[in-house]
């Protein structure tokens, strides 16, 4: 089995309509030896922040030093994702075979396993294999009759946000959907409920009382926002200095006074909902001590300070700034614009919305929230057979007084997004841009998420060669002079005394020239070679036997003769000169895009490469992708940075 046999196997099996029971997870577990049962777990259900309150506790307890499992739902780009042990997807050896063995017992049942209890059951599986210490675990749909309720009273059972969602087969109020979010309490766990609306929590606390389970209310109050930027956000933690509902408190269940200081944090994920979601999580972990779990305050820290979740609020670029935010109904939306007041000045009326939805959502009221902050609008279709088609989508919201196009894909609306952005506005400074932010839909995430890098490195390369160009020949004359001077300086330094052999390279058009650098190079008699590029991407480094050894390459390129030239290995090499058409502080780099340079130093110590690049060419983050190598140092006409 393949893994695309393994994946197409699980998806034959969805439903048009959902069922109720955990009949069926039920029987399938106990044919493969009820593996759930070897597990501890962290159950979550909610209607909104179910994902990000999940990948927050288990980057928590990973940095704890806990083997932690992770079962989300749904996947952005890769259907693995929806596995994962130690922060890792699940192998696709891995898949393929726990796969074969799920599909021998759900084959033989007379009530086949639906798509999501298939899952479900190979994600137990797993979990045991990789001997996890605790599994943080997402609910699918509702709670009650979720297949990821067939387990044990968990640990901590944790409710997110209750809104109004999937009514049809929830129910049509707060209170009915909070009575089935509440079927995951179990007699033996201790719960942590976000501070929902007054309806929602007295229908939890009743259940609560009903399993004699210590509750535990997440309470917003306990946080104090400081500071929010595109980095993250910090806040102060007031912990708590009471026990649970239920619980009888003790000198050993109170915390110790200098815990009872607030702690200051910082959390990397955006929007002020996930500050909400941080209380949740945080109440987690003071259930969880209570519990006898070690989890050390550093491990809080790094935890919300590195943990990542895609599609939510993300930022995917700075320059031009772009935002994918999965938001998908109404209370997403308007927690998307109150998440654009804090982090974009003066945002109304001034972005650009990559959007699509779904034609079941309700889009009107979606656009209510999100209209006062637009300048224009990208429709594209969402890959879903219930997804509203782009043209229908603008049609709709040029009714409505909105500017919009439709784009025929989501590739499409990604590069016309960006160039709507920065428009003729190039060679000026990032603030001259217009915000992106794209969201509508899971159902496109995925898509600009694998998309986007490769589209916004056009666009990064568009910007960079603009400003570059803006320059006068005057100006580049005396700055090329300064980054050669900058290079001598850099290997007169103690570090680089014992380089021989340089492969630098000449410049062309207005890129930065170091031809000085070179010359000075050959003079101190180290071995100089330059590139020849070959078909298919190939580059040799070749140091030319004399001045004359040269001729007109590729786009009038000047390149050594290789007859006349002593061609060196990689690793011959003491010292890489790299140009580049765009670069960062943190040595990343893009180049014209053929590839050259990524595959000549694919192999080379990141200690050898130096890049070459006027000021001009910063951006504040240059997209790049699993091919690209950071350099170690860069090298502008202002100084040498170091990274």
């Amino acid at each position: 089995m393949t893994v695309q046999e393994a994946i197409d196997y699980i998806n034959t099996h969805t439903w048009s309509q959902w069922r109720l029971g955990l009949s069926r997870t039920r029987e399938l577990l106990n044919r493969l030896g009820d593996p759930q049962k070897q597990l501890r777990f962290v159950h979550v259900a909610g209607s909104n922040g179910k994902g990000s309150t999940c990948a927050m506790l288990e980057r928590i307890l990973r940095e704890a030093g806990y083997r932690t499992g992770l079962f989300p739902s749904p996947y952005i780009e890769d259907f693995r994702e929806r596995i994962q042990v130690n922060g890792e997807m699940i192998t696709e050896e891995a898949l393929c075979e726990i796969t074969e063995l799920v599909r021998k017992e759900a084959d033989a049942m007379e009530d086949h396993p639906s798509q999501f209890e298939l899952v479900t059951a190979i994600g137990m599986v797993y979990f045991v294999r990789e001997k996890c210490d605790m599994v943080v675990l997402e609910v699918g749909l509702g709670g009650e009759f979720d297949a990821t309720n067939v387990i044990d009273a968990p640990e901590i059972a944790a409710i997110t946000h209750i809104g109004l969602e999937h009514t049809e087969y929830l129910g049509d109020t707060l209170a009915k959907i909070a009575q089935t979010k509440s079927g995951i309490i179990k007699t033996g766990s201790d719960v942590v409920l976000y501070e929902n609306d007054p309806e929602v929590m007295e229908v939890v606390e009743k259940v609560c009382r009903e399993k004699n389970c210590p509750l535990h209310i997440a309470e917003y109050g306990r946080i104090r926002p400081l500071e929010v930027s595109l980095e993250g956000q910090t806040f102060l933690w007031s912990p708590s200095s009471r026990p649970a509902e239920g619980m009888r408190e003790t000198a050993d269940s109170r915390p110790a006074d200098s815990m009872r200081d607030p702690v200051k944090l910082r959390l990397s994920l955006l929007g002020e909902y996930q500050l909400h979601n941080a209380a949740t999580v945080l109440t987690c972990v003071e259930a969880l001590r209570e519990r006898g779990f070690a989890i050390p305050q550093e491990a809080v820290e790094k935890g919300l300070a590195q943990v990542e979740w895609p599609a939510r609020f993300e930022v995917l670029c700075r320059e031009p700034l772009f935002i994918l935010d999965g938001g998908h109904n109404p209370q997403c939306a308007e927690a998307l614009a109150q998440s654009l007041e804090a982090v974009i000045p003066d945002a109304g009326g001034k972005i650009v919305f990559l959007t699509g939805v779904l034609a079941d959502k309700d889009y009107g009221k979606i656009i209510d929230h999100i209209a006062p902050y637009a300048r224009e609008f990208v429709c594209v279709t969402p890959d879903s057979g219930r997804a509203l088609p782009a043209e229908d989508f603008a049609a709709f919201l040029q009714g409505r007084g909105l500017a919009a196009a439709a784009c025929a894909s989501i590739e499409e609306g990604i590069k016309v997004s960006l160039q709507k952005a920065v428009g003729t506005h190039a060679a000026e400074p990032a603030d001259s841009f217009a915000p992106v932010v794209a969201f509508g839909s899971l159902y496109m995430a995925g898509t600009i998420r694998s998309a986007f890098s490769h589209l916004c490195k056009q666009q990064q390369r568009e910007i960079a060669t603009a400003r570059r160009r803006a320059m006068t020949q005057e100006e580049r004359d005396r700055k090329n002079g300064e980054i050669s001077a900058n290079l001598i300086k850099l290997l007169s330094g103690d570090a680089y005394q014992k380089v021989k052999t340089v492969f630098s390279y000449r410049g062309v058009w207005d890129e930065a020239n170091v031809d000085v650098f070179n010359a000075w190079a050959s003079e101190r008699g180290m071995r100089v070679a330059y590139p020849i590029p070959l078909e298919h991407g190939i580059m040799l480094a070749a140091v030319p036997e004399d001045d004359s050894a040269w001729k007109s390459g590729a786009y009038d390129i000047q390149e050594p003769v290789r007859e006349r030239s002593l061609i060196l290995k990689p690793e011959e090499i003491d010292l890489i000169i790299v140009p580049c058409v765009a670069f960062d502080r943190r040595g990343a780099r893009c180049g014209h895009g053929a590839g050259y340079y990524d595959r000549f130093i694919a192999g080379c110590d990141r200690e050898k490469l130096v890049m070459a690049a006027y000021d001009a060419q910063e951006l504040r983050t240059v997209m790049t992708e699993k091919t690209d190598l950071p350099v170690r140092t860069v090298v502008t006409e202002s100084g040498i940075i170091e990274n």
